[in-house]
C-alpha cells in the first residue's frame, strides 16, 4: 500500500512548460539546438519539476550500501570487508565522490541499508533491512518482503531530504559483488545473455569473469525469475542497496525531482523502477556510459541516453555528481542568457 501511494504521487511530466522552456531557449542568442543536451536537460528539468526555473541549487547525493552473499563464489577482486571499510570512507569525507560532491556543491548520504557489520557514525543513515543478501546462487537474494522494506526505505530517505529543502537528487552506490547482481538482473529483465551482461567489476582476470559468468547462470538456473515481474527478479538477484536505489527513483519522481542516475549498478536500479512504473522514467537523467560491460544496451533498454562518455567504472555515484555541474550550467543558461530582442542581434 505504501509503495502503491508513492508511485500514486508521480505527477506526469509537464508538457506545457518544457515545451515553453524550449521555446525560449529558441530565442536566446545561438543557433536553434546548439547547445545540444544542455537545452535538453533544461527542458527535462522544467517537465519534471512544472516550473520554468526549478530552484536545483540544493543537491544530494544518496549513497545506499549493502553486501551480497554470492561473494562466497568468489566473483570479486576485493574482500566482502571493503563495503564498511569505504562506507566509513563515505561518512569521513575521504571518497572520491566526496571530493566532487564538495566541487558540485551537493550534500552526500550515506544510508546502511544492508551492510553485513555494525555501523556508528554521527553522519551515517542506519536503516538496516539486513546483514547482507542471501548467496543468489543458492537461493533468493532476499524475501519479498525484505525487497519491499528496502524499496520504502529508499522512498522515506527522499521524502525526508526533500522536506530539508533538496531538489536534485543523484544516486551511488556500495556493495562488494553487487556487479554480479546487476548482471544477473540485466540479463533477465533485457534477455540478454550473461556474456553480455557480466563485466570485470573491480578488475578481475579472464579466470574470475568466466566464473562470474557462471556463477550468474547458476543464480539464474537456481532462482527462475519472472521476468515479467520486476519484483521477483530484485527479490531473487538484486542488493538490497540496490532495492533502496530503486525506491529513491520512485521517490524523486514522487516529489517532482530528477534523479541523475550513476553507472551500471544504479542504472539497473532504475531499469526496475521504470518497469515496475514507467511513470518513473520521465525524472531520470542519465549522467554517463560506464565502462563496464553491458551499460549501454542497458541504459538503451530503459530509453536513456548518457550526457558524458570517461570510462568510469567507480560508482558511488561519481559520475552522476560530475553531471550535476551540467545541470547548473543549463539553467544558468536559460536564466541569464541573452534573447535576440533584448540583446538587438539578428535571428537566421
Amino acid at each position: 500500500m505504501l509503495l502503491a501511494n508513492a508511485i500514486g504521487r508521480i505527477q506526469a511530466f509537464n508538457e506545457q512548460e518544457a515545451e515553453a522552456a524550449r521555446r525560449h531557449s529558441d530565442q536566446l542568442t545561438k543557433p536553434p539546438g546548439s547547445l545540444g543536451k544542455l537545452e535538453d536537460v533544461a527542458c527535462q528539468l522544467a517537465g519534471i519539476s512544472g516550473e520554468r526555473w526549478p530552484d536545483m541549487e540544493r543537491k544530494a547525493v544518496i549513497i545506499m550500501a549493502g553486501d551480497h552473499g554470492v561473494c562466497e563464489e568468489g566473483v570479486s577482486a576485493f574482500p566482502q570487508a571493503v563495503t564498511p571499510q569505504m562506507v566509513l570512507n563515505f561518512l569521513n569525507g575521504g571518497a572520491a565522490v566526496n571530493v566532487l560532491a564538495r566541487q558540485a556543491g551537493a550534500d552526500v548520504y550515506c544510508v546502511d541499508i544492508g551492510v553485513n557489520a555494525e555501523l556508528a557514525h554521527p553522519n551515517l543513515l542506519s536503516r538496516k533491512v539486513m546483514y547482507g543478501t542471501a548467496n543468489m546462487a543458492k537461493g533468493a537474494a532476499m524475501t519479498k518482503e525484505q525487497s519491499i522494506r528496502a524499496i520504502l526505505t529508499g522512498i522515506e530517505v527522499v521524502d525526508e531530504l526533500y522536506e530539508k529543502g533538496y531538489r536534485a537528487f543523484a544516486i551511488g552506490e556500495m556493495g562488494i559483488g553487487n556487479t554480479t547482481a546487476s548482471a544477473a538482473i540485466t540479463a533477465v529483465l533485457t534477455g540478454l545473455p550473461p556474456e553480455e551482461t557480466v563485466g570485470r567489476g573491480t578488475g578481475i582476470n579472464d579466470e574470475a569473469w568466466k566464473n562470474k559468468v557462471e556463477v550468474v547462470k547458476r543464480a539464474i538456473a537456481v532462482n527462475a525469475p519472472d521476468a515479467l515481474d520486476p519484483f521477483d527478479v530484485l527479490m531473487k538477484l538484486g542488493g538490497v542497496e540496490i532495492a533502496g536505489l530503486v525506491g529513491v527513483i520512485i521517490g524523486a519522481a514522487a516529489n517532482s525531482c530528477p534523479v541523475v542516475i550513476d553507472g551500471y549498478i544504479s542504472s539497473v536500479a532504475a531499469l526496475v523502477a521504470s518497469r515496475i512504473s514507467d511513470k518513473t522514467k520521465p525524472s531520470m537523467i542519465a549522467s554517463h556510459l560506464s565502462y563496464e560491460q553491458g551499460h549501454a544496451k542497458l541504459l538503451k533498454a530503459i530509453g536513456l541516453s548518457p550526457m558524458i562518455h570517461m570510462d568510469m567504472r567507480l560508482g558511488e555515484g561519481t559520475g552522476a555528481v560530475l553531471c550535476f555541474h551540467f545541470i547548473d550550467a543549463a539553467l544558468k543558461l536559460m536564466q541569464e542568457m541573452a534573447t535576440f530582442e533584448s540583446a538587438g542581434v539578428s535571428k537566421a
